[in-house]
Formats: structure tokens, C-alpha cells, sequence
């Protein structure tokens, strides 16, 4: 101890002088090494274990300085990783010299090495990492929590239209990962499945906080009125229907005014959001691929460090990402189609004579919000947007003719009106073949497709129909009294609930009286 001191003392002038206790723990092996090449060999004839006694000792003797060392230590300084891997070193060289001297005693020199606690010098460094790791986790949390309440979601904040927010926590995490792999220990390998499943969850927690309060589907669906039978030819309840409608409309337009006064939430802003989300999930791959890079150049990794990619991947993260894409996505379509355009959709569309209150005015709003959506998110995911809007504006014009309240009539002459709307709606999303591909506007057009044909068939067809697929699905229960079907949503020509509503809407004396008779509609709500 006094030759470490005063070698240190001798190193003090030079750049990085080694800590006393790893000078010390490179004396004692270097002691270790010099006792069993010329004293042990001589002892042996006076005890068989005397290089196993001798290592036991020295072992001892340095156990008592690291101990002490190792309960001081608070973080991970490069004297502290220095000492404790000199330690390392020296334990490992002082077992390696009790077993090989040991080999041909009775028990393989397990009473030797039961004298020789071990010093849990890399428990000590695994143990600093994790501390750092924490304090870098927990900074970065707290960075999260403050710059997203920040954040104002500018679809002009950089050209690729995402959120600075989200450029500066991949910078931090890029930054953590060259900060770890820098550190001066020899188990990067061993601690980085630790290290990445807390980026992991930051980012996961990034996303879950940045599409919180942003709304779903659901959200914006309007709620159904209940079922009313319509009011036969009163010209009065024309002009009342006009009058409440633009009411209504008024009452709406303030209600979206109050919800976007807030504009982190506009449709330009979600859209960041969606283009934000795309980002992290491209940029994954990039900071996996950089991790196997560092691997490569770490002095212990060994080939199945990469073998086991599982160690490497971001694991939460990207699935929040998709699933966040998906949620703003339809939350972006249903936004537009039920809140933003409800004046022109759920209070105008149809509403008191069908022949005057028709699509246009909905397409029109319609193609400015597309040209925002075009205009703000990453092409990657413009088509799914574009194609949720397109579903959205699908449901709200069936919604319109299965459940627009009692403002709503429709007679068999206004289905060649529908049927030019809905073509006129499919027309704006195909867009001369330069918006979404045919077999998808198909797809997500067959339940208005399928419901159309009810508007022409007449209502005593209609009544057929209903009485039968309601007695096929409620058994003979139902022949003594007809039950009222719920309402399931699932729109379609062979379901109770929308044959029902289809006659519920029927502007004509059979459909009317039926309803009083069977149910006993009212005829407002």
C-alpha cells in the first residue's frame, strides 16, 4: 500500500493518473504471480495448498480497501469503473492461481476459494450503470411532460411537416445511446437490453401523450335520435323544419368554434401529429442499425450479442406509432366529416325537401379539407387518410338516411337524387383516377351500395320484407306481435333495424300507418 501511494504520488504531473487502488490491485497480482513462481513451488513440500493460502490471503488483504471503496462510491466516475475492473482483474487472476494450485487435492480447492468472498466488483459497476441509466431516463421523461405542453403542432415548423418536439427527442436518444456506449465499462452488451427498454417506454410515452386528447371515431359521431314516423304533406312542417335547421346550424358553428379554440387540435395540427408518429416509427430502424454498429466496437461483445437481435429492438414503440397513425387517422376523418362540416352534412344535407338541400355544399367543404390533408401529411399515409375520410363521409350519408331525425322525409321518387349524390360523393374521392383506387372506394362504399335499392322499393314491399327477416330472426315469438329490432349500426338490406328505418323516413300514408299501428311511432321526437 505505501509502494501504490507512492507511485501515485510520482504519476500525480501526468495526464489521467491511475487511482491508488488500481495501482494497488496491479501490485498485489503482480506479488500473486511472484509468490507461486518462486516461493510457492518450495512451500508446497510444507503444505499442499501454500500458493491457494498465499492468493487466499493477498485476496483478503485487498478485499478490505475495495470494500470500503465500492460502499463510497455515488456515481459512475472513469476512476471508480478504473478501480473496480482492476479489482475485477485481480480476483479473477487470484481464483485462476488457488484452482490450478488445487487440481490434485481432494476437493478441487473449494475450501480455498469459500475463504475468498468475492469482491461483487462488477455487481458494483452494473449497479452505477443502472443508476445512470435511470438519471438519463428519468431527464428525459420530465423533458417529455414539458415540451409536448409546449408543443403547437405547426404543420410550417420544417418542410417534412412534423413536430420539433419529436427532431430533438430522437437527437437526445441518439445522444444517450453514444453517451452509454462511451462509458468506460466492459458490459455494454450485458446492461444495453436495460438501457433500450427505457428509450423504448420514453418514446412509447412520447406518442401515448401527443395523441392524448385528440379524440376518436366514436367522439364524433353525432348520437341518434329516436325513432319518429313521418308527417304526411303538412306544407306548415316544411317551414318549421327550415327554421329549426337554421338554429341548429348556429348552435353547431359556436360549439366547433369553442372545441378548435384550442388550435393545437385544427386539422392541420392532427395532422402533424399523424406525419409526427410516421417519423419515430421510419427513424426506429436507423437507431437499431446504429446500436449494432456501436456493438461491433465494444471490447466484450461477443457473436451472440447480434445473434440475439431481440436485445437491440425498439419493442413498444413501434406499434404505438402505427397504432397512433390509425386512431388520428379515423379521429381526422370523423372530425371533418361530423363536426367540422355538420352544419353542412347533419343539419343541411336533405334536410325538408330533398330536391333542394342536396351534396354540393358538403362536396365543396369536402375537397378544401382534402387539399389540407394532401397538402400537410407525409405521402406514406395520405391514402389512409384519405380512404378514412372517404369511410367517414359513407357513414354520415347513410346515417343521414337511416337516422337524420324527424327534419328528414323521403318519397320513392327522391332515390334517383340519392343515387346522383352518392355518385357525385364516390366521383370526388376518385377524382378523374388521380384520388383512391376504385376497388378501395368499392370497398368502402358496398353498405351504401347495398341500402340504396330500399329507397325505390315500394312500402308495401318493404313491409313484407321487414315482417319477414323479423320473424327469421326472432323466431315465432314475434308472429303474435312484432318486437322492435335494435339498433346494431351495421347498415345493411336483410338487417330488421335497417328495413325498419328506411320506412321510419318513408314519406307515404302506408308506411305511416303501419308504424302507428305496429309500434306507435310518434311523429316528432
Amino acid at each position: 500500500m505505501e509502494k501504490a501511494d507512492s507511485s501515485r504520488r510520482a504519476s500525480k504531473n501526468q495526464p489521467n493518473p491511475l487511482p491508488v487502488l488500481a495501482i494497488l490491485a496491479k501490485d498485489v497480482g503482480e506479488l500473486a504471480f511472484h509468490e507461486t513462481k518462486v516461493f510457492s513451488p518450495i512451500l508446497k513440500g510444507w503444505h499442499p495448498l501454500a500458493a491457494g493460502v498465499a492468493v487466499a490471503t493477498l485476496h483478503s488483504c485487498y478485499a478490505n480497501e475495495i470494500k470500503q471503496f465500492i460502499s463510497g462510491i455515488m456515481e459512475l466516475t472513469p476512476d471508480a469503473v478504473q478501480v473496480l475492473r482492476a479489482a475485477d482483474k485481480l480476483e479473477k487472476d487470484l481464483v485462476q492461481i488457488a484452482v490450478e494450485d488445487a487440481v490434485d487435492s481432494e476437493d478441487g480447492g473449494k475450501a480455498i476459494i469459500r475463504e475468498m468472498p468475492p469482491y461483487e466488483a462488477e455487481t458494483a459497476i452494473a449497479n452505477l450503470v443502472k443508476g445512470w441509466i435511470k438519471t438519463r431516463l428519468d431527464r428525459l421523461k420530465e423533458w417529455v411532460d414539458r415540451n409536448l405542453q409546449q408543443e403547437v403542432w405547426n404543420p410550417q415548423a420544417n418542410q417534412e411537416g412534423y413536430a420539433p418536439s419529436a427532431v430533438e427527442i430522437l437527437r437526445i436518444i441518439d445522444e444517450t445511446l453514444d453517451a452509454f456506449f462511451q462509458l468506460p465499462i466492459p458490459t455494454h452488451p450485458a446492461l444495453l437490453p436495460d438501457l433500450m427498454a427505457g428509450l423504448d417506454k420514453c418514446l412509447q410515452y412520447y406518442v401515448m401523450k401527443a395523441k392524448s386528447g385528440c379524440g376518436t371515431r366514436n367522439t364524433y359521431i353525432p348520437t341518434m335520435p329516436a325513432l319518429t314516423r313521418c308527417e304526411i304533406g303538412s306544407k306548415f312542417q316544411g317551414v318549421w323544419k327550415k327554421k329549426e335547421k337554421s338554429q341548429n346550424s348556429q348552435k353547431r358553428n359556436s360549439q366547433v368554434a369553442t372545441m378548435n379554440g384550442d388550435n393545437s387540435f385544427g386539422i392541420p395540427q392532427l395532422c402533424v401529429r399523424i406525419n409526427t408518429f410516421h417519423r419515430i416509427r421510419s427513424e426506429m430502424n436507423v437507431l437499431e442499425k446504429r446500436i449494432i454498429t456501436h456493438l461491433r466496437n465494444c471490447e466484450s461483445a461477443h457473436v451472440e450479442d447480434f445473434s440475439n437481435g431481440l436485445s437491440k429492438k425498439f419493442e413498444l414503440t413501434p406499434s404505438a406509432c402505427v397504432e397512433g397513425v390509425q386512431l388520428l387517422s379515423e379521429a381526422v376523418a370523423y372530425k371533418i366529416v361530423f363536426h367540422d362540416l355538420s352544419h353542412v352534412l347533419w343539419d343541411g344535407l336533405y334536410v325538408g325537401e330533398p330536391s333542394s338541400s342536396r351534396i354540393d355544399p358538403l362536396l365543396q367543404e369536402l375537397e378544401r379539407n382534402l387539399l389540407i390533408i394532401s397538402e400537410t401529411v407525409h405521402e406514406r399515409v395520405r391514402t389512409r387518410i384519405i380512404t378514412d375520410t372517404m369511410k367517414a363521409s359513407c357513414d354520415g350519408f347513410l346515417l343521414v338516411l337511416l337516422a337524420g331525425g324527424p327534419s328528414r322525409a323521403f318519397s320513392r321518387q327522391d332515390f334517383q337524387i340519392i343515387e346522383d349524390d352518392f355518385k357525385a360523393l364516390k366521383d370526388l374521392f376518385w377524382a378523374n383516377g388521380d384520388g383512391l383506387p376504385a376497388d378501395l372506394i368499392d370497398k368502402f362504399s358496398s353498405a351504401v351500395r347495398g341500402v340504396l335499392p330500399l329507397f325505390r322499393t315500394d312500402s308495401e314491399s318493404l313491409i313484407e320484407r321487414f315482417r319477414r327477416v323479423t320473424l327469421e330472426t326472432y323466431g315465432s315469438s314475434a308472429r303474435s306481435r312484432l318486437p322492435l329490432p335494435p339498433t346494431s349500426g351495421q347498415w345493411n338490406p336483410t338487417e330488421p333495424n335497417t328495413l325498419l328505418r328506411v320506412l321510419c323516413y318513408r314519406n307515404d300514408e302506408t308506411a305511416s300507418k303501419f308504424l302507428k299501428k305496429t309500434y306507435n311511432l310518434p311523429k316528432k321526437l
